[in-house]
């Protein structure tokens, strides 16, 4: 009598528990990443002298190059995130987490520009690479590259 009594308090206990399982949902709400300018940034074009001025944010520590422009819902058009690394080498990026579209700017130690990633698609886990030696990446928004026609061998300031 004492094993039923037990049984049906257990099986009474884990219903009761299952039931305030599914009433207590928990909502997790992903909170915007705004744009935090530290720096200024120039594109020098070779072609015409001029000169593209923009708003940068600076990725240079482990965390920041990781994280990059994921989880933002926009960037303005004067607006870019300038990645900086230690040594100059072949570059992979990839857009994981990320929900806009970019051109990605690769530049050489010498601060010339020599490759670029065009109209990188949201949330694509594809590899991204420089294909030449690169120093730092510059994010943009989508087409933007285009637009300002910037080509390889402009360089830049920050």
């Amino acid at each position: 009598m004492l094993l039923k009594r037990y049984t049906l308090f257990l099986l009474l206990s884990i219903f009761l528990s299952l039931c305030a399982c599914k009433e207590d949902k928990k909502v997790i709400k992903q909170t915007e990443v705004s744009f935090k300018k530290e720096g200024e940034l120039t594109i020098f074009k070779s072609a015409d002298s001029t000169q593209i001025k923009l708003d940068i944010e600076i990725a240079d520590t482990d965390f920041d190059i990781q994280t990059g422009l994921m989880y933002r819902n926009a960037m303005k058009t004067n607006q870019g995130m300038l990645f900086v690394f230690d040594d100059v080498k072949e570059r992979f990026f990839y857009m994981k987490n990320t929900k806009i579209p970019l051109d990605l700017i690769f530049i050489d130690n010498n601060k010339k520009i020599v490759s670029f990633q065009k109209h990188a698609q949201p949330f694509d886990e594809s590899s991204l690479p420089s294909n030449a030696p690169a120093k730092y990446v510059l994010e943009v928004n989508a087409g933007l590259a285009d637009t300002w026609g910037v080509a390889v061998g402009d360089h830049i300031s920050y």
